[in-house]
């Protein structure tokens, strides 16, 4: 049952690695422009280069977000419970983990992308590694508590949006010279010189991150993720919320002018990111594709890797200093870049898992926390 239960959860954190750039693409392609991934600036009717950008950003935006944060609570709840059957101290050396993990962040931040997640999983976790230690009591509390807060404001500020007391609109975007002439270094100096206004998002979300993760360690405990009939009815409990709950909310993102873009990648997503998770809970009792659950474990097993490379890749694809794609080329072919950059992440992880048994990032981080741990 362990195995299994294990196997389901690297399925979905491999799912949700990939997922991600399916929101992070449209960015990569649009040379930073986050307004093509909101309807803020757009107010007439759908093309249909549009339409199949917003239909990828309806399964992808804030959803592949929510399911990695809630995975990264599981995982939390797996080394916590690891810690108690060995006598560790708690969170002992797991701080050293989550540092390294912020460390990690800042160099993917810095080198890489500056909508960088692993940061702000970092001070999450070590926020959290605390509260599990007060007990399921403490932690609903503090769940129901950080959630409802969280809630309250994204609410306030669709209310003020559909008022017309606060404008969503992004406004003109001058910054696509810097990705599509300006070199590799200008870039990472861009990055450290508007740190602050770039780590926004991380601040903002604690609270939606706090709340995810400690759903994810409830999930964990209730045995959602394991092989028994529990674990199957619970499955298909979430898939019934997800789809009946979390699809019609999200289908928000299809009405142009910006009021729902915050409410859906914040609040609505993370119940379709539920429904994922009973949605494939169901799908790996097909054997007829295992080769497709077996390499998206593979995926997961390494998720920090394949999180690094895939961005990696698709700034090499798409700005100036790299292949320069950038501005011109259309959703369909975006698309198919998207595709071409999860089949190489197979085969990528694939290697990886048989020669190292993990990803390279992984194994990195493992020798260096053995290292200042001992």
């Amino acid at each position: 049952m362990t195995n299994e239960r294990l196997r389901l959860i690297d399925i979905l954190r491999g799912f949700a690695v990939l997922g991600t750039l399916g929101t992070n693409i449209w960015i990569f392609a649009y040379l930073g422009d986050l307004a093509y991934t909101t309807t803020s600036n757009y107010t007439g009717w759908w093309t249909l280069e549009d339409f199949l950008r917003m239909a990828v950003l309806f399964f992808a935006n804030g959803k592949f977000l929510g399911l990695l944060t809630i995975m990264f609570g599981v995982g939390l709840e797996i080394k916590y419970q690891q810690a108690k059957r060995k006598g560790n101290a708690w969170p002992g050396v797991y701080v050293w983990t989550l540092l390294f993990l912020l460390l990690e962040g800042f160099i993917h931040f810095m080198l890489v992308m500056e909508y960088d997640i692993l940061m702000s999983y970092a001070v999450t976790g070590l926020i959290v590694a605390f509260i599990l230690r007060r007990g399921d009591s403490f932690m609903k509390k503090i769940m129901i508590g950080v959630g409802s807060f969280h809630a309250v404001i994204i609410l306030l500020i669709l209310v003020a949006a559909l008022v017309g007391a606060l404008n969503m609109s992004l406004g003109t975007y001058e910054g696509a010279a810097l990705y599509e002439s300006g070199t590799w270094l200008e870039q990472v100096k861009n990055r450290l010189v508007n740190f602050i206004y770039y780590r926004l998002e991380v601040i903002l979300i604690v609270p939606m991150n706090i709340c995810l993760f400690l759903l994810g360690v409830f999930l964990m405990q209730s045995g959602t993720f394991s092989k028994t009939e529990i674990g199957k009815k619970k499955r298909k409990k979430l898939f019934k919320l997800g789809m009946y709950i979390g699809v019609p909310l999200n289908l928000l993102i299809f009405v142009p002018g910006g009021a729902f873009d915050l409410p859906i990648r914040y609040l609505f997503a993370p119940i379709m990111s539920l429904g994922y998770i009973g949605l494939f809970g169901i799908l790996v009792e097909y054997r007829k594709v295992e080769w497709l659950w077996s390499r998206l474990e593979e995926v997961g097993k390494m998720s920090l890797s394949c999180y690094v490379s895939q961005n990696l890749l698709a700034s090499i694809i798409f700005y100036g200093w790299g292949l320069g794609l950038g501005g011109k080329i259309g959703s369909f072919t975006i698309v198919a870049i998207w595709l071409c950059i999860t089949l190489f992440q197979f085969l990528f992880a694939y290697v990886c898992i048989r020669t190292l048994q993990t990803g390279p990032l992984e194994w990195l981080r493992r020798r260096a926390v053995a290292a200042v741990s001992k």
